[in-house]
């Protein structure tokens, strides 16, 4: 590549790139975790696009430097339209731009769901494997969209006892689909579907939330066992309440309380937020233990950090480029102004 050109990645490009890759792509998250601990990021806050026409629906901007062995910059624009699955359409699109952090340059444009999806997916497996220390036979999906879909696949990667699902969707069409074909896919597994959310937390000790929640409807968790494992990855499913007689470990706690979400909320609540005990890259690097006792429910809530999207771009921006199939624009940039400019004197 030349300097002015530009790389293009497309969605099954970047699907293909990282099929199969599961357990890299955890590591390659738990390694951006780390390097954010260790104050080699830059991580403003998301910025929110909304729409006076719909509480649901917005666009976010999520700008990240990731320093240390990774060396990008970059920015996801990704848009969330509940709407659209009625369309035939996905619920999520979105692009990630990736930057030179010498120069700031763009470098490279790739299509972000697939990495968003994937990198979500992989920060809910590495938390599943971080802090829930039992051995488990079942896992809970409440929600079963494309995220829950690869929580499903990634948390099967890094818990392979794992043998049975037990899932639930307010859309029973959405929840028969998601026990098609993932019992196609991950021969063995075998699928359960029950028609409301506690019987699926009466069942599981490890469970994901992934839903299009904007308020919370989980105000009891009486249901579930000791011991229990919450990955909160929609963010706004349980009561404030609820999250305050949790054990709560989140990504970054200046990011996650914003936005209304349970955890912000919680926050709001008590005035304070001692009752989140850590981040998850503290129980990475064993500064914190992986639970507050045995009998505690730990609920983990990520708000997905701009960082992670950076790190896996940079890998598919590599690996595309080395497998050949990056599309690779011409001098997208404009001439350099200052290059181009004739030095001299007048005589």
């Amino acid at each position: 590549m030349r300097d002015g050109d530009i790389v293009v990645l497309r969605g099954h490009e970047v699907a293909g790139i990282l099929k199969g890759r599961e357990l890299d792509i955890v590591d390659l998250v738990g390694r951006a975790y780390v390097a954010h601990r260790q104050g080699e990021t830059s991580l403003p806050h998301s910025s929110f696009l909304r729409f006076a026409d719909s509480d649901s629906n917005r666009i976010i901007a999520l700008p990240a430097r990731l320093g240390g062995e990774f060396g990008k910059a970059g920015i996801k624009w990704v848009s969330s339209f509940p709407g659209n699955v009625e369309r035939g359409l996905d619920r999520a699109s979105a692009v990630l731009v990736l930057n030179s952090t010498e120069t700031g340059r763009p470098e490279a444009i790739l299509e972000g769901s697939v990495i968003s999806a994937k990198r979500t997916a992989a920060s809910a497996a590495l938390a599943a494997r971080a802090l829930h220390g039992r051995a488990e036979t079942d896992l809970g999906l409440i929600g079963c969209g494309l995220i829950n879909r690869e929580i499903a696949r990634f948390v099967l990667a890094v818990r392979p006892e794992i043998r049975r699902l037990v899932i639930q969707d307010v859309d029973p069409k959405r929840a028969a689909d998601f026990k098609r074909k993932f019992e196609y896919e991950a021969e063995g597994v075998e699928v359960q579907v029950e028609s409301r959310a506690e019987r699926v937390m009466e069942q599981t000790r490890l469970l994901s939330l992934a839903t299009t929640a904007i308020t919370s409807h989980i105000s009891d968790l009486g249901g579930l066992n000791e011991g229990s494992t919450i990955l909160h990855i929609s963010l706004r499913d349980i009561s404030p309440e609820m999250i305050l007689a949790c054990d709560n470990v989140v990504d970054d706690p200046d990011h996650v309380c914003r936005a209304q979400t349970s955890v912000h909320l919680a926050e709001q609540q008590a005035g304070d937020r001692s009752f989140i005990r850590c981040c998850l890259a503290d129980v990475l690097t064993g500064s914190s233990p992986a639970r507050r006792d045995e009998k505690s429910i730990v609920v983990f809530s990520p708000f997905g950090l701009g960082i992670l999207d950076v790190a896996l771009g940079k890998l598919v921006l590599e690996e595309g480029i080395r497998l050949g199939k990056a599309t690779v624009i011409d001098s997208f940039l404009p001439p350099s102004w200052a290059g181009s400019r004739v030095h001299g004197s007048r005589t």
